[in-house]
C-alpha cells in the first residue's frame, strides 16, 4: 500500500514549516493528486498549504486562487474553513490589502483554538504592525506566545518575541527590540538556515536604525543571498528593500539601484504595497543624489530630481496601500525636490503630523521645514525648525546609555546639524554660530554613563575576544564567524544593560566669555557641509572667520600617510626629503587652519573644538601651536564644567604592554617623576589588573601597541600580557582616572560618523569620566614618545595640567610630535 494523501499532505506540511519549499511542493503535488476521493476537507487543508508555498515562492496570483477555491468547496468543515482563511489572511498581509487581512485573520481566530489559533493571532499582529496599532499588536503577540508556550512549542514562541522585538522597534525603543530579538534568536536560528535569515532580516533593522548602517548592510547582504538561494522571492525582496532604506543616507547611487530591483520582484509577486515602499526610497535616493549634486555644483541641479508627478502617484499608492506614514514621508520630500526646482509657492503642501508620528519621520520633517526656511531666506525660522528636531532627537537619545548607540543615532540628526550650522553661519551673529556649535558637538556628547552590574557573562565574553584577538590575523579578526556573534554579543548587552545618565547643559557665549581669563582663547571650528568657519573667543571679544574649505581640503589629503612615513623614515638618504615635505604640509595646514586666526589668539592658551573632519589634524604640529597649550575639547560647555580646581594628582599608575621594546623603559622613566608608582610590566599587565588599577588612581599611563577598529571603535584597545584591553572594558571602570596618557600607536586615531562625530578610544575615556586624555592621532616612534612623555610626567608631578605639561616637554625634548591633550586639558 503506497503513501497516503493524508501522510503526504503532513509531510508537506512540515517541510513547509521548515522553510523547505520546493521539497512541500513537491510533497503536497503528490497529495493533491491521491487526495481526488479523500474528501473535500482535507483537498481544502492541502490547498491551503500549498497557497502558503506558492506564496513564499513568488506565486501570490495562484495562491489566492487556491485559497478561494477552498473556502467555497462545499463540505469543508469550519475547522479547514478557518484555517484557509487565515491562509488567504496572510497572502492579503503581504500584499498589503490590510482591510482584507484584518478580516480573514480574525474570522480564522474565531473559528480556531491551540496553535493554529495562535499562528493566527502572529499574523493579525503584523496588520496592527503596519498600521501602528502597536498595543493591539503586541496583545495578539502576548495572547499568541502564552498558546505556544502551553502547546510546548518552543520555535513559534521564540518567533512571536522576535516579533514583539519587532514591535518595540516601530515604536522607537531599540533597546528592548534587540533584547526580545537577540533572546529569540538561537531558537529560531536552530531550525534552519531560511528561520535564522528571516530573524536577522528584522535585526538588521533595529541595527539600521540605530546608525549601525555597514552591519546593518552586511547582515542584509548575507540574508538576501539565503532567501535568493531559497527561492524565497518576497523575503529576498524585503531584505533588498531594507537594504536600499540603509544606503539611501551614504551611497544614494547605490540605493536607486536596489530599489529600483526591489519592487520589479514585489510587482513581479503581486505585492504592490511593498512596491510602492520601494519607489518611495528610489525617489528618495533620486532626491538625495541631486541636492548633493547641487551642493557640489556637479551638473544641472534638476537633472536627477523626481518629478511631481512621480512623487504624488507614490503618495496615492502609499495611501492606498495602507501606510500613511510613509506617504506623509513622501509628501515632505516632494516639498523638498520643489524647493530643489525652486517652486516658491509649494509651501501650504506640507503636512502637519499626528502626536503619535515616528520619531525618524519627526526628523524628517523638521529638516524639510527648516530647509523650505532656508530657501526662502528665513534663516532665524530655519534654526527654530532644525533645533525643535534636534530637541526631539535629544530626547530619544537620552533613553540609551551606551555610548556607541548615543553615536549612531546621531545619523538621524545629520541633516538637522547642517542645515542649522548654515544658518546660523549666515546669520553672521557670533552668539547663534557659538550655540549651533555646541548644539553640534552635543549631538553624541551630552550623557553622563551609568555603569551597569558587572555583569560574568560579559566578562567572559571579552576574555574569549581577547584570545581570539590574539589568535587571528587582521583579516580573520574582521570575518571570522565566531569574533562576529561575540561582538554582537557583548554590544547587545551593553545597550540594554547601561543605564542613561543626565543632561549636560550647553553654555552660552555670554557665560563663556564670563569665564575667560585673558591668557584664553576658544576656537569653535564649524562646517556647515559646504564651508568652514572659526568662530574665535577671548574675554573680550568674539568673531567669525571664513576659512578656505578647499585650501584645508588640499592640504589634508595624503596627510596620514605623509606621518607613517615620517615615523618610519628618520635617518638615511630620504629622512631629509621625507621631512620637509611633511613640514611643509604642517606649513599649509597652519596657514589654512591657523593663519587668519593669529592676530586674534596672539600668545594666548586655545580650547579648540573640531568637526569629525578635522579628527585626524595633527594640532601640536602645525607651528602656530608649537609650544603652546592648547586642548581639544569634546565641547565647550564640557570643558567648563569640568575645569580642574587644582591639577595636583595623588596617586599615579602606569603600565606596559608586550612586544613593544621600549616599553619598560618608558614606563620607569616616566614614573621616575613620581614618589610612590603602582606599575604592571610584563605577565602583571594583565587587563584585570590594568583596569583595576585604573579604578584607584588620579592619573594612568599606558604604553602599548593599540588596535583601532573602524567598524566599531569600542573594541579598539590595546595589547597588554593576556590579550587585548578593549574600549567595551573601558566603559565598564567604575571610576575613571582623571588623566589618562596613551603611549600606543593608532589609539589616537577617530572613526568620523555622520559628519560632526568622532568616536576612537581617546572619546571612550572620556566618556566613562576621564577629564583629559593625551594620545596622539598619528604613529610616534618609541624612542621620541619615551623621551617626550618622560618629560611630561615632570612636569604633572609638579602640578601642571596635562596641556601644559605636554606644551612645556614639547619645547624642553625639541620633539615636535603628535601627541595632544583631549577634553579638558587645563
Amino acid at each position: 500500500m503506497g503513501t497516503t494523501a493524508r501522510e503526504l499532505y503532513e509531510r508537506g506540511r512540515d517541510a513547509s514549516n521548515a522553510q523547505r519549499y520546493a521539497a512541500a511542493r513537491r510533497l503536497l503535488e503528490r497529495a493533491s493528486a491521491r487526495a481526488t476521493d479523500a474528501g473535500a476537507d482535507l483537498q481544502s487543508r492541502i490547498a491551503g498549504t500549498m497557497a502558503y508555498v506558492l506564496a513564499q515562492t513568488g506565486e501570490a496570483a495562484r495562491a489566492e486562487a487556491l485559497c478561494r477555491e477552498a473556502l467555497d468547496r462545499d463540505g469543508v468543515s469550519a475547522e479547514t474553513q478557518a484555517i484557509v482563511a487565515g491562509q488567504l489572511g496572510l497572502l492579503f498581509t503581504r500584499a498589503g490589502r490590510l482591510d482584507d487581512a484584518d478580516e480573514m485573520l480574525t474570522r480564522a481566530i474565531t473559528g480556531l483554538s491551540g496553535t493554529a489559533r495562535a499562528n493566527c493571532l502572529l499574523n493579525r499582529s503584523l496588520v496592527h504592525m503596519h498600521r501602528r496599532a502597536f498595543a493591539a499588536s503586541t496583545a495578539d503577540l502576548e495572547q499568541a506566545v502564552t498558546i505556544y508556550e502551553a502547546e510546548g512549542d518552543a520555535a513559534a514562541a521564540a518567533e512571536a518575541r522576535h516579533n514583539l522585538g519587532y514591535t518595540a522597534l516601530l515604536r522607537g525603543d531599540l533597546v528592548e527590540a534587540l533584547e526580545l530579538m537577540a533572546r529569540s534568536r538561537p531558537v529560531i536560528a536552530a531550525g534552519s538556515p531560511e528561520g535564522a535569515a528571516m530573524s536577522d532580516l528584522d535585526r538588521a533593522e533595529v541595527l539600521r536604525d540605530a546608525g549601525l548602517v555597514d552591519e546593518a548592510e552586511r547582515l542584509l547582504d548575507s540574508v538576501a543571498t539565503t532567501f535568493g538561494a531559497a527561492r524565497m522571492r518576497q523575503s529576498q525582496a524585503e531584505a533588498e528593500y531594507h537594504l536600499a532604506r540603509s544606503l539611501v543616507r551614504h551611497d544614494p547611487a547605490r540605493a536607486e539601484g536596489v530599489a529600483r530591483s526591489a519592487a520589479r520582484r514585489f510587482r513581479a509577486l503581486g505585492a504592490e504595497s511593498w512596491a510602492a515602499r520601494s519607489d518611495a526610497i528610489r525617489l528618495e535616493a533620486r532626491l538625495a543624489q541631486a541636492v548633493a549634486n547641487d551642493r557640489l555644483g556637479i551638473g544641472g541641479r534638476d537633472a536627477a530630481l523626481p518629478t511631481a508627478a512621480e512623487f504624488a502617484a507614490t503618495v496615492d499608492a502609499l495611501n492606498t496601500c495602507g501606510f500613511p506614514a510613509e506617504a506623509t514621508a513622501v509628501r515632505f520630500s516632494a516639498a523638498l525636490a520643489a524647493d530643489q526646482r525652486g517652486d516658491g509657492d509649494s509651501a501650504e503642501r506640507l503636512p502637519l503630523l499626528p502626536r503619535d508620528s515616528p520619531t525618524p519621520l519627526r526628523l524628517r520633517a523638521a529638516e524639510v521645514r527648516a530647509a523650505r526656511a532656508q530657501a526662502h531666506g528665513r534663516a532665524a525660522q530655519a534654526r527654530r525648525h532644525a533645533a525643535h528636531g534636534l530637541d526631539l532627537l535629544s530626547d530619544w537619545q537620552r533613553s540609551f546609555g551606551a555610548l556607541d548607540l548615543q553615536v549612531s543615532l546621531a545619523m538621524h540628526g545629520t541633516g538637522l546639524i547642517f542645515r542649522g550650522l548654515a544658518a546660523a553661519g549666515d546669520s553672521r551673529d557670533p552668539a547663534i554660530l557659538f550655540d549651533w556649535s555646541e548644539r553640534a558637538r552635543h549631538l553624541s556628547q551630552q550623557v553622563a554613563p551609568v555603569r551597569p552590574p558587572r555583569d560574568g557573562h560579559l566578562a567572559d565574553d571579552l576574555a574569549t575576544l581577547r584570545m581570539l584577538r590574539t589568535d587571528l590575523s587582521g583579516t580573520e579578526w574582521t570575518t571570522d564567524p565566531r569574533v562576529r556573534a561575540l561582538r554582537d554579543r557583548v554590544r547587545d548587552r551593553q545597550w540594554t544593560e547601561t543605564g542613561a545618565g543626565d543632561l549636560r547643559p550647553r553654555v552660552t557665549l555670554d557665560e563663556l566669555r564670563a569665564s575667560l581669563d585673558p591668557d584664553t582663547a576658544v576656537l569653535s571650528y564649524v562646517f556647515t557641509g559646504a564651508s568652514l568657519l572659526c568662530l574665535v573667543t577671548t574675554a573680550d571679544a568674539s568673531r567669525i572667520v571664513d576659512l578656505d574649505w578647499p585650501d584645508v581640503k588640499r592640504a589634508s589629503d595624503g596627510l596620514r600617510a605623509d606621518l607613517d612615513v615620517s615615523a618610519a623614515i628618520r635617518s638615511g638618504p630620504m629622512a631629509e626629503v621625507v621631512a620637509r615635505a611633511l613640514d611643509d604640509r604642517m606649513l599649509r595646514l597652519d596657514e589654512a587652519l591657523l593663519g587668519p586666526l593669529r592676530t586674534a589668539i596672539g600668545t594666548r592658551r586655545l580650547v579648540l573644538t573640531v568637526p569629525g573632519l578635522l579628527a585626524g589634524i595633527p594640532w601640536a604640529m602645525l607651528p602656530t601651536n608649537h609650544a603652546r597649550p592648547f586642548t581639544l575639547a569634546t565641547s565647550v560647555s564640557r570643558w567648563m564644567q569640568e575645569r580642574p580646581t587644582t591639577a595636583q594628582m595623588r596617586s599615579v599608575g602606569f603600565a606596559g604592554g608586550p612586544r613593544v621594546p621600549r616599553a619598560v623603559e618608558e614606563v620607569h622613566a616616566a614614573a621616575s617623576a613620581w614618589p610612590d608608582p603602582a606599575v604592571l610590566i610584563g605577565e602583571n599587565a594583565r587587563v584585570d589588573a590594568v583596569t583595576d588599577l585604573a579604578g584607584r588612581v588620579d592619573l594612568l599611563h599606558i604604553a602599548a601597541h593599540g588596535h583601532h577598529a573602524v567598524d566599531n571603535p569600542l573594541f579598539a584597545g590595546f595589547e597588554l600580557a593576556d590579550g587585548t584591553l578593549f574600549g567595551y572594558d573601558v566603559d565598564l571602570i567604575p571610576h575613571a582616572p582623571g588623566t589618562v596618557v596613551l603611549s600606543a600607536c593608532e589609539l589616537g586615531h577617530s572613526s568620523v560618523r555622520w559628519g560632526e562625530e568622532a568616536l576612537g578610544m581617546t572619546r571612550v575615556w572620556l566618556h566613562a569620566g576621564t577629564r583629559s586624555v593625551i594620545a596622539a592621532p598619528a604613529v610616534v616612534s618609541d624612542d621620541i614618545a619615551s623621551t617626550l612623555l618622560a618629560a611630561v610626567h615632570v612636569g604633572l608631578s609638579r602640578g601642571e595640567s596635562p596641556a601644559v605639561a605636554l606644551a612645556a616637554a614639547s619645547e624642553a625634548t625639541g620633539h615636535r610630535t603628535p601627541f595632544q591633550c583631549h577634553g579638558s586639558g587645563f
